[in-house]
């Protein structure tokens, strides 16, 4: 039950903490910027290990972590694969030019990318045999994981394939909120930013296809080091789920009325929605298929053993 229950408290500390962002300035928001950092990793981790155990979480601390710190110190570095820029002092302590919590942020959105892409390419049904079932687009009911399952004839690796590209899409889309609002704030600075994306002056398109390909380096390197338990969903990961809708709608709300990035909210809405859309819809159609087995389960008047009675053959005597 505690297991349970902590990402769902750090979860609602982390929004707190998002909810104050535009209401500070200057130091007090870099400082909070870092403290959202930390927070984010310790949820995305600490769920990691409490669903699935150690080697989950030690898998996204390896690629995420480690990878997202070494592909930063290669990028300030040599300017290659995102463009060249220089970190500012703002966001704490660095290492090899690199912010320390910046890895940390890696790793905060890799984790829910990931599960969502999980929730949505996971078949409806599959039957795991006797040990459990999957259902409802991939939460598990019982049973070994099974994601990877070849279903009606499609080749397991096909939804695989398929699976890593959403989960990329999902973490390298964020950056359409995330970098127009670290360069606003100063936190960053790109030595040249041609070309841009529309509306969004200061910062290269070379930033976000360096995000898209190391997205998709990591994605590729998780399940195979995180085993297969990384494979499927369940309710335990609903704090993860709606940490993604939560970034997704947050943020295109802050960028549009608080923060004064029109165009990053249309961008990051277009590009985050690929995969926060189809979760949205995904979540609310689970949530009224569940309904309606409680309503279908519950028993009928006048029937304490839940029976539906038949006219005329189960009437009292």
């Amino acid at each position: 039950m505690i297991a349970r229950r902590v990402p769902w408290v750090l979860l609602a500390v982390l929004v707190l903490a998002q909810i104050c962002y535009p209401l500070t300035t200057g130091t007090t928001r870099a400082r909070l910027t870092v403290a959202t950092v930390v927070l984010g990793y310790l949820l995305s981790v600490g769920h990691a290990l409490l669903s699935r155990g150690p080697r989950t979480a030690v898998a996204l601390v390896a690629v995420a972590t480690g990878g997202g710190f070494a592909i930063e110190a290669l990028g300030v570095a040599t300017g290659f694969p995102f463009g060249n820029y220089d970190y500012s002092g703002e966001l704490g302590p660095k290492l090899a030019g690199v912010p320390l919590i910046i890895p940390l942020a890696w790793t905060w959105m890799a984790w829910p990318a990931w599960l969502a892409a999980v929730r949505l390419t996971t078949p409806r049904t599959a039957t795991t045999g006797s040990a459990g079932t999957v259902t409802t687009a991939g939460t598990v009911s019982a049973g070994p994981a099974t994601g990877d399952t070849p279903t009606a004839g499609r080749p397991a690796w096909t939804r695989h394939v398929g699976r890593i590209a959403l989960a990329a899409v999902g973490l390298a889309a964020w950056d359409l909120f995330l970098d127009p609002q670290m360069v606003a704030e100063g936190y960053w600075i790109w030595r040249d930013a041609t070309p841009a994306l529309p509306g969004l002056p200061g910062i290269p398109v070379s930033n976000y296809l360096g995000w898209l390909l190391f997205a998709v380096l990591l994605m590729s390197a998780l399940r195979p080091l995180a085993g297969p338990a990384v494979a499927v969903t369940d309710s335990r990961d609903d704090p993860m789920l709606a940490l993604y809708l939560w970034t997704y709608f947050s943020s295109v709300l802050a960028h549009a009325v608080f923060l004064a990035l029109p165009a990053s909210a249309l961008w990051g809405a277009a590009g985050m929605a690929v995969t926060a859309l189809p979760l949205a819809v995904t979540l609310l159609r689970a949530r009224r298929h569940r309904a309606e087995r409680t309503r279908a389960g519950r028993p009928q008047p006048g029937d304490p053993g839940g029976r539906t009675r038949r006219p005329g053959v189960d009437a009292p005597a």
